[in-house]
């Protein structure tokens, strides 16, 4: 079994919209550079923690898929431990 994504089009998908993300923590910035109204820069902030919970989901969709399914009872305990660390950083 192969870790990391095979399917190109699957990795260009994400690296997408982690590029859209970063432009959108570099919008962040400037907003507080320019000492922006502080709920603009909030609805902002909470655009990207979307973004990425978006990005979060696709990846552990894509990991069940192709890893626990094949993977046993070791893929379904990494797989809990991962949405754990999802839901604790919430």
């Amino acid at each position: 079994m192969t870790h990391g994504y095979v399917r190109s089009d699957a990795k260009e998908a994400l690296a997408k919209r982690l590029k859209r993300i970063e432009g959108q923590v570099r919008g962040l910035q400037r907003m507080v550079d320019e000492e922006r109204y502080c709920i603009d820069v909030l609805t902002q902030i909470s655009a990207v923690n979307a973004a990425l919970d978006g990005v979060a989901l696709k990846l552990l969709a894509d990991h069940v898929r192709h890893c626990v399914r094949e993977g046993g009872d070791e893929k379904v305990t990494e797989l809990v431990d991962a949405v754990a660390r999802l839901v604790r950083s919430k």
